[in-house]
């Protein structure tokens, strides 16, 4: 396949649609989210009215859209450019139902991918992996799951989860066998009404606070047998454990770093619009070199790291292993440059970026956790540095594009 920079008329569209969403229904009630802390449900609600929830890129097979991953990208950014929190709202369930995808047996998909996809309203999903004590080290995992009969006794603490006790379905993993390391891990769906879960404390968050992030507290939490992703070890179509929750990250770090590139380009335009209209010394302050400089850098790395994060979802589409870490590559390089430019912007509008009046402290404060979550900044150069080591080799991965004749394209726009 040629090399080619451009979209598709249907991506292009998807582009369009979620623009326009991110511009009349999120943008108007930012602010309001951002102070109060609710959780946007008539946002999420008119989101998935639209086809802009995660339902929108589920497979076809039990009932998504079936979009592909360069469209999933585009959503996560234009929603992001709208407002990080609202975004992390609409698409957060994306992570439980990437986990179900990766770990699940066919008939887990049917049943759990088919309700995020046939629900008339939305149906809320919530991963949870990391705990108080392992954040980096994902697979040091505390919360216990103990076989008993007809099932698992889940106990643990999970920490920093989005959408955690209030989704109606929470995937969760557990060590079924602390002796056996990574190989004890598996992922548990524990569905709404289970009254051993329930929610510890909601966290007041520097950013992203239209998002809900809270503790998941599991406490003698029955969880019957076919709830554990992939069945259990040894049947015909066991799922893949621990190896799953790898996959996982690694599938969901295009998009995360798609949600930076929004954050950093609504942070550029509002200092570039700004920067055109304010005048210090007799012209505007663009025309000084100290403010245009900056703001060339600022569009330099958007659109440097668009094109690392286009280029992982590219290979994850076509089944091309992240061979030199490359979704990381992605992931980190747009998380910096989200808090590289969202910091610029408020140097830019000088007093007025830190007052709240003007929206680029809310870009700046919500564009720090993306070097922290889904992967700290330290753990994703950890990563590259073991790929190029040869120390760490690339996961096979299932090819994800359709093989639909090759379509008219559009010149992508930036």
């Amino acid at each position: 396949m040629p090399l080619d920079f451009t979209l598709t008329p249907e991506q292009e569209d998807i582009k369009a649609l979620a623009h326009e969403f991110a511009e009349k229904e999120i943008r108007p009630v930012a602010a309001h989210y951002d102070e109060t802390e609710e959780f946007p449900w008539p946002v999420l609600k008119k989101a998935h009215e639209v086809g802009l929830t995660p339902v929108a890129v589920m497979p076809e097979t039990y009932g998504g859209g079936g979009l592909d991953m360069i469209s999933n990208m585009l959503i996560a950014e234009e929603l992001h450019w709208g407002c990080a929190g609202i975004a992390v709202a609409i698409t957060g369930t994306g992570l439980a139902a990437t986990a179900i995808l990766a770990m699940g047996n066919e008939a887990q998909k049917k049943k759990y991918i088919g309700d995020f996809c046939n629900a008339k309203s939305p149906v809320v999903g919530a991963m949870g992996l990391t705990e108080p004590g392992t954040g980096s080290d994902a697979m040091a995992i505390a919360t216990t799951a103990k076989k008993v009969d007809g099932g698992y006794i889940l106990n643990g603490t999970k920490q920093f989860i989005t959408n955690g006790g209030i989704a109606d379905l929470h995937v969760i993993f557990a060590n079924t066998d602390p002796s056996s390391g990574a190989a004890g891990i598996a992922g548990f769906v524990v569905e709404k009404g289970n009254k051993g879960l329930s929610m510890g404390r909601k966290e007041k968050k520097l950013g992203v606070r239209a998002s809900h992030t809270a503790q998941v507290i599991l406490q003698d939490c029955f969880v019957p047998t076919e709830n554990r992703l992939g069945g259990e070890p040894g049947d015909p179509d066991a799922g893949p454990g621990a190896l799953g929750a790898l996959q996982m990250l690694e599938y969901s770090r295009p998009a995360v770093a798609a949600g930076s590139i929004g954050i950093a380009r609504a942070a550029y335009e509002y200092a570039l619009d700004y920067a055109q209209q304010r005048v210090a010394f007799g012209k505007p302050i663009i025309k000084h070199e100290g403010i245009g400089f900056k703001l060339a850098e600022m569009a330099i790395n958007i659109d440097a790291a668009r094109l690392l994060t286009w280029r992982a979802g590219w290979m994850a589409m076509h089944g091309v292993p992240y061979a030199r870490g490359e979704g990381s590559m992605a992931k980190l390089f747009s998380g910096d440059v989200a808090m590289r430019v969202t910091v610029d912007a408020v140097q830019v509008l000088g007093g007025y970026g830190y007052v709240k009046e003007y929206p680029v402290e809310r870009f700046m404060r919500d564009a720090k956790i993306y070097q922290i979550w889904e992967g700290t900044a330290e753990i994703q150069r950890l990563v590259i540095s073991r790929y190029i080591l040869g120390e760490r080799r690339a996961m096979a991965r299932p090819k994800l594009v359709r093989e639909d004749p090759e379509p008219q394209r559009h010149a992508a726009a930036g």
